[in-house]
């Protein structure tokens, strides 16, 4: 493996260590990366394909067509761009493959896109501007390996989803990738040991970052206390906020499970989730002090460290309908 290029040996080592730091202290770096640089008024002259002379003369072109609504015209310039080499065209072609935008849906082309930016990363350029679409990318990669891809090569390589969802949650610390990496945790997939308590802090990083899947899967564990300590009122809040969060049918798992929760709940849990609610805000990511002073007094912070003996022993698989993965792509269309 040349200089330069991504060793994922480490990342292993990494994100144990950051279990223990606080959420938030990575995150998404450039917000115009996920935009294709949308700050270029949309007044140039459009470049006719024939005279392109760069992949970022191309790059424009396929942006201004995306700006102007027409994503079908897109697709020749960004393909131009993503031969060339151009991150961005490559991220913005596979999230089109994916979700069929201006070109048929085609999980395999999309699939070639995302590891075009997984295999060409170089880990040596950390702050490059475009690296939200690079870590939405390994995101992408760690889903379709999942299940695979039907009707192609792309088969069912768990490990090789753990090794995506592991890099982009330790090193851009990618909510989505964090979210995956804990249902693999809780389902022990990939040969991973079921493990709640690692699940939890996976789950307690992206949740801090408004992940509302996270959110509510998180109060569940909480609520409940399988494999980790039982906190009913502030598992209640997390599932108040969630739901407060959920949109559309995808969603309706985390309605559901607030439901289940809130109305298992005693009315003291209730009236003190209200209160954590009161004093974080609807999003639920400012830790109040009457919050933090309890996680001391029940002897573990922010990484869910729980002192011995803490623990009830894990005895039932979380049940099967938490909701889909997250991160690209979207869960293919039903059968007509």
């Amino acid at each position: 493996m040349r200089s330069g290029r991504i060793d994922f040996r480490p990342a292993a080592r990494r994100s144990f260590a950051l279990l223990a730091l606080t959420a938030g202290v990575f995150g998404w770096q450039c917000s115009c990366a996920l935009a294709l640089d949308a700050s270029k008024p949309n007044g140039q002259p459009k470049i006719p394909v024939q005279s392109f002379s760069s992949v970022e003369q191309a790059l424009q072109a396929g942006v201004q067509d995306l700006m102007a609504g027409d994503a079908q015209s897109s697709v020749q310039a960004l393909t131009y761009a993503a031969d060339g080499g151009q991150p961005l065209a490559q991220w913005k072609l596979g999230r089109m493959y994916a979700r069929g935008e201006g070109v048929p849906r085609d999980d395999a082309k999309a699939y070639a896109y995302f590891e075009r930016l997984v295999e060409s990363y170089n880990e040596d350029d950390p702050d490059r501007p475009d690296i939200a679409a690079i870590s939405n990318a390994f995101v992408a990669v760690g889903v379709y390996c999942l299940n695979g891809i039907a009707n192609s090569e792309i088969k069912a390589d768990p490990e090789r989803a753990l090794e995506m969802f592991q890099y982009a949650a330790t090193n851009f610390g990618d909510s989505d990738a964090q979210y995956n990496l804990a249902r693999m945790y809780m389902d022990g997939a990939a040969g991973l040991a079921r493990n709640n308590m690692r699940a939890a802090q996976w789950l307690a990083l992206a949740a801090d970052k408004g992940h509302h899947p996270a959110q509510a899967l998180l109060g569940h564990l909480l609520f409940l206390g399988e494999g980790v300590p039982k906190q009913r009122a502030r598992g209640l809040m997390w599932l108040a906020v969630a739901k407060g969060a959920a949109l559309g049918p995808k969603d309706e798992w985390i309605r559901d499970l607030y439901a289940k929760d809130w109305g298992a709940a005693g009315d003291d849990d209730r009236e003190v989730a209200e209160a954590y609610i009161s004093a974080r805000g609807k999003d639920g990511r400012e830790p109040p002090a009457t919050v933090t002073a309890e996680a001391k007094t029940r002897g573990f912070i922010a990484g869910f460290v729980a002192l011995p003996g803490m623990l009830r022993p894990f005895t039932a698989a979380p049940p099967p309908n938490f909701g889909p993965p997250e991160g690209e792509p979207p869960p293919p269309p039903a059968a007509q």
